[in-house]
C-alpha cells in the first residue's frame, strides 16, 4: 500500500529519477544548441541513488523510470540500473533514451535488470529526423527498437513531440509502421518551458487534431485503467501497436497525475512546471539519514498542487525538458 498520497487524494507509484542533464542531440524544442555543462555539482552518484530509490520503494513506489537528459550517457548506466533493480519493491525498471546507442549498450541493460524502453523518436522520415533532433540517427534508432523486441522486453513505446508544421502529417505514416509492431506510439502535445516561447507558438499543435483523425481512420479509445498514467489510449483490429495521446493542456488532465520526479542534482520536484524543488541529496549521504528522508518526503507531498499553471504561460523551475527529463 503506498504511503504516497497528497490532499486531492492521488498516489504516486511511479517516479521519474532524472540521472543527467547532459544530452548528445540537439532536438529544436529542447536543445538547440546543445548541452551547455554549468560548473555546479555532479549528478547523484550510485550509492546516493540506491538510497533514494530504497526510501521511495519503501513508501510504496515500485515503478522506477530513468531518464535525463540522455541517460545513455552515464557510463556506471549498467550498475545504476541493477542497483534500483534489486531494491526490494520495485517492480518495474524502465529509462526513456534518444536511443542512438540502442543497438551497443541494451544488452548490458536488459542483463541488468531493465523491464521497460521508451524511445524519443519525432519522426519516421529520415530527414525530419535529422532536422529535428540534429543527428541522422534514425536507423541506430530503429535497430535498437527491433532489438528490444527481440529480447522480450515487457513494454516498449516511442515518443514523438507534436509540432505544426514539421511532423503533424505523419499519422499514417505511424499507422502502417504500427500494423505489424506490437509498440505504443505515444503524440506528446509541444509544452511550453522556460526557453522555448517563440518555438511554441510557431509549432505547439492540439493534441485533439490527432484524436479526430484516429477516430476517423477506425481507432477506439481504450478503457481507462485506475492506476493509468497521462496518455489516452487507442487501439484498432488490424494494427498490433497502440497510438497514446498525452495532451498537457487538455481538461482535467493533472487529474490523474501519478508521478513524482526527483532531478539529477537530487531535488524532489512535485511537478514538472512546479515552481520549486525540496532538497534529498543532503539526506542521501548516509544510511543513517534514512528516517529524515522517508519523513522529508511524505511530509512535501502536502505542498503538492491540483495542476500546473500552463495555460497561463507559467512553467515554473523547468528551462527546457532536458533539465528534468519530461
Amino acid at each position: 500500500m503506498s504511503q504516497l498520497t497528497d490532499g486531492f487524494g492521488r498516489s504516486f507509484p511511479y517516479l521519474r529519477l532524472s540521472l543527467t542533464e547532459a544530452c548528445n542531440f540537439r532536438c529544436s524544442y529542447c536543445l538547440p544548441d546543445g548541452y551547455q555543462a554549468d560548473g555546479r555539482p555532479r549528478f547523484l552518484a550510485v550509492d546516493e541513488i540506491a538510497r533514494l530509490i530504497r526510501a521511495f520503494a519503501m513508501l510504496g513506489m515500485h515503478k522506477i523510470r530513468l531518464t535525463g537528459g540522455e541517460p545513455s550517457l552515464r557510463k556506471d548506466l549498467d550498475q545504476i540500473i541493477a542497483t534500483v533493480a534489486q531494491v526490494p519493491g520495485v517492480r518495474k525498471v524502465a529509462i526513456t533514451t534518444n536511443g542512438c546507442l540502442l543497438p551497443r549498450r541494451l544488452p548490458g541493460w536488459h542483463r541488468a535488470g531493465l523491464t521497460a524502453l521508451n524511445v524519443s523518436m519525432d519522426s519516421l522520415r529520415r530527414e525530419r529526423f535529422h532536422a529535428i533532433t540534429g543527428h541522422d540517427r534514425l536507423p541506430e534508432v530503429l535497430e535498437g527498437i527491433a532489438l528490444a523486441q527481440a529480447l522480450g522486453l515487457q513494454s516498449v513505446k516511442l515518443n514523438a513531440v507534436l509540432l505544426r508544421g514539421l511532423n503533424d502529417d505523419e499519422l499514417p505514416q505511424w499507422m502502417a509502421f504500427l500494423r505489424d509492431r506490437p509498440v505504443s506510439v505515444r503524440f506528446i502535445e509541444l509544452m511550453r518551458t522556460g526557453d522555448n516561447r517563440d518555438y511554441f507558438e510557431r509549432h505547439h499543435l492540439c493534441a485533439d487534431v490527432i484524436v479526430g483523425q484516429l477516430l476517423a481512420a477506425g481507432w477506439s479509445e481504450r478503457r481507462r485503467a485506475a492506476d493509468a498514467g497521462p496518455a489516452r489510449e487507442f487501439s484498432h483490429p488490424d494494427h498490433r501497436g497502440s497510438i497514446g495521446i498525452i495532451a498537457p493542456y487538455s481538461k482535467d488532465f493533472c487529474k490523474g497525475c501519478n508521478r513524482l520526479r526527483v532531478t539529477a542534482r537530487g531535488d524532489l520536484r512535485l511537478c514538472l512546471f512546479g515552481d520549486f524543488g525540496i532538497a534529498l541529496r543532503p539526506l542521501l549521504q548516509s544510511d543513517e539519514d534514512q528516517g529524515a528522508l522517508l519523513a522529508r518526503i511524505t511530509t512535501q507531498l502536502g505542498l503538492k498542487a491540483a495542476g500546473h499553471g500552463l495555460h497561463f504561460g507559467q512553467t515554473g523551475l523547468t528551462p527546457h525538458l532536458a533539465s528534468i527529463g519530461g
